[in-house]
C-alpha cells in the first residue's frame, strides 16, 4: 500500500508557485475574509496567511467582528472587487447564522473567487471550460496525477454530496472519463456500491465511516474529511488501519487531501494574477 503523501505534494506545488511568482511583474494579491471568532476558522485563516509568505503572495486579512451586518460584508468584498493589487477573495466559511452565504459568494467578482463557489466559475467547471478548480477536488486530481493514477475507464465513488467537496469532485472524474456513482445518507446498499470502486472519495465528515470490508482489493481510497475522535485526534471518514490492509493508494489524516487544499487556493491566486496581468498589459 501506498501512501498518497498531500504534504510533500503542496510543498513541491507551493515551490512550483513561488518560483512562477517571481516571474510577474506584481506580486499576487489575496484577501483573507474573516466575520467572528471560531477557533477552527482562525486557525484556517493563520495558514493561509503562511501560504501567502511561502508563495510571495502579498495579503490582507480583515478579521470582522461576529455582528458584522450583511450589508457591512457585502460592501467590503465590493470594495475588494475594484482593488487592482487583489487578485483574490476569500470569505472564510462557515458564517455567522445571521449572514447569508450565497449572497457573499454571489458579490464576490469571479475573476476573484478563488475558491471557485461563485455559479460563474461552477458553470465553468461544469461545462470544461479552462479557469478556476474547486481547491479540494482539484487538490484531490493533482493528488492522482502525482501518483500515476488514470481514472480513465475506472469505477469511481464519491461519498458525499456537498457543492464544496462531492458534485465537483464527481464532475471532475467524469471528465477524466471515470464512471462515477455519488452516494449520500439517503443511499441503499452503501458498502456494495463502495466494494465496486475502483477510486473512492469519502468527504462525508463521520468518523469510521468506511471500514475495511467497504473497500475493494486493490482500490485507490482518498479521504477528505478531516473530523475528530473520541480523544480530540484528527481523522476522517476512514478506518486508516483496516482499509489499509486492501487498499492499493490510501490518503492519511492529517497530511492528506488537507495541504493540497490549501495549495490549489495558492494556485488559483496565482492564475488569476496571471490572467488579470496579462489582461492589463492588453
Amino acid at each position: 500500500m501506498t501512501i498518497l503523501d498531500g504534504k510533500g505534494l503542496a510543498a513541491k506545488l507551493k515551490a512550483q508557485t513561488r518560483e512562477e511568482t517571481a516571474r510577474l511583474p506584481r506580486r499576487p494579491g489575496l484577501a483573507v475574509i474573516l466575520v467572528g471568532d471560531d477557533p477552527a476558522s482562525r486557525v484556517y485563516v493563520n495558514g493561509k496567511k503562511k501560504d501567502c509568505e511561502e508563495c510571495g503572495f502579498y495579503s490582507e486579512e480583515y478579521a470582522l467582528p461576529e455582528a458584522t451586518s450583511q450589508q457591512e460584508l457585502l460592501e467590503l468584498i465590493r470594495t475588494l472587487n475594484d482593488r487592482d493589487n487583489i487578485d483574490g477573495i476569500l470569505v472564510q466559511m462557515p458564517l455567522p447564522r445571521h449572514l447569508l452565504p450565497r449572497e457573499v459568494i454571489q458579490a464576490i467578482s469571479p475573476e476573484k473567487d478563488v475558491d471557485c463557489f461563485h455559479p460563474q466559475n461552477v458553470g465553468a467547471m461544469f461545462t470544461g471550460s479552462a479557469g478556476f478548480l474547486p481547491c479540494t477536488p482539484g487538490g484531490v486530481m493533482a493528488l492522482l496525477d502525482e501518483y500515476g493514477i488514470d481514472p480513465a475507464g475506472k469505477q469511481a465513488v464519491v461519498l458525499g454530496r456537498s457543492n464544496i467537496v462531492g458534485k465537483p469532485m464527481a464532475v471532475l472524474l467524469l471528465d477524466r472519463n471515470a464512471t462515477v456513482t455519488i452516494c449520500h445518507s439517503k443511499t441503499p446498499n452503501l458498502t456494495e456500491i463502495c466494494r465496486q470502486a475502483d477510486i473512492l472519495v469519502s468527504a462525508v465528515g463521520k468518523t469510521g465511516l468506511v471500514t475495511g470490508d467497504m473497500v475493494k482489493e486493490g482500490a485507490v481510497v482518498v479521504d477528505v474529511a478531516m473530523n475528530r475522535d473520541e480523544n480530540g485526534r484528527l481523522c476522517g471518514d476512514v478506518d486508516f488501519l483496516a482499509v489499509s490492509r486492501k487498499a492499493s493508494y490510501l490518503t492519511p489524516v492529517p497530511g492528506g487531501v488537507g495541504p493540497m487544499t490549501r495549495a490549489m487556493l495558492m494556485r488559483n491566486t496565482l492564475f488569476s494574477a496571471q490572467r488579470r496581468q496579462n489582461f492589463e498589459k492588453g
